[in-house]
């Protein structure tokens, strides 16, 4: 919404008018009215001007934004840069390419078994982005039951678009443990599995953020419903140790 300052009206002075005298009636001053066509020509054209902006709002920005307190007036120029949802637990963004919606699920919003308990994991803060804010992410001390959940409503998802759904860890040493596959799969809210496959940790990279996929899917009014995905290796009885969880990332698919 546009806000307008109006300039201050100055007094016109006459000098060739006559002196009012004393006791003289004063007239209050004359108020511009608007004509009733030129009213409802202003307001068609707000209405217009509203219309605009709204359409360029990506999919279901509005319900997606009153998770955050947020309205779409306020959050155009943040599209691309993201705001945090539920607490800081989810983060929205628009992808600059596509105009796609993406999320981040952070370690808080997933179901992680024995994450309170600090033999097993310990919750940390770091910062991300915008502004270097502060989020929570969760270690693991020491399980040899691993298992990472979570979910997510497609109907915040732009339709059509092909979406990945990938877990952002990263290994730091002393880790052990990872040379046993560990199992990611997504699943759609129809029941159907997308994948099940297995990832063997040891081999990544240390200390660096990395992508683990889970799956690709494409939402759509006929599949809405909640996705699910996860992470987890409950046979081999191996003691893990060092792997740090920030989230999951369901964004489009870089081609």
């Amino acid at each position: 919404m546009w806000h307008f300052k109006l300039a201050k009206k100055m007094p016109i002075i006459d000098a060739g008018a006559p002196a009012k005298r004393d006791g003289e009636a004063k007239h209050p001053p004359c108020k511009h009215i608007l004509s009733p066509a030129s009213a409802d020509a202003a307001a068609a054209a707000e209405a217009e001007r509203s219309v605009v902006r709204t359409s360029k709002l990506p999919h279901n920005c509005e319900a997606i934004l009153r998770n955050a307190g947020l309205s779409p007036d306020k959050f155009i120029d943040r599209l691309h840069e993201g705001v945090f949802l539920k607490n800081k637990t989810q983060k929205y963004w628009v992808e600059g390419s596509s105009s796609s919606n993406c999320f981040m699920v952070y370690a808080r919003d997933l179901s992680i078994t024995w994450s309170e308990n600090t033999t097993y994991w310990t919750w940390f803060s770091f910062k991300d982005t915008p502004n270097d804010t502060l989020v929570e992410g969760v270690e693991l001390k020491n399980v040899c039951w691993l298992d990472i959940s979570g979910k997510f409503e497609t109907v915040n998802l732009t339709p059509g678009t092909t979406y990945e759904v990938v877990f952002v860890v990263k290994l730091e040493d002393p880790a052990y443990g990872w040379d046993t596959p560990v199992n990611v799969k997504l699943t759609l809210p129809s029941g159907q599995q997308i994948s099940d496959r297995k990832v063997i940790l040891k081999e990544k990279m240390r200390y660096q953020w990395l992508d683990i996929p889970a799956g690709e899917f494409v939402p759509s009014s006929e599949n809405a419903g909640e996705i699910r995905f996860s992470m987890y290796e409950h046979d081999s009885g191996t003691w893990k140790k060092g792997l740090f969880v920030k989230g999951v990332a369901i964004r489009p698919k870089s081609h």
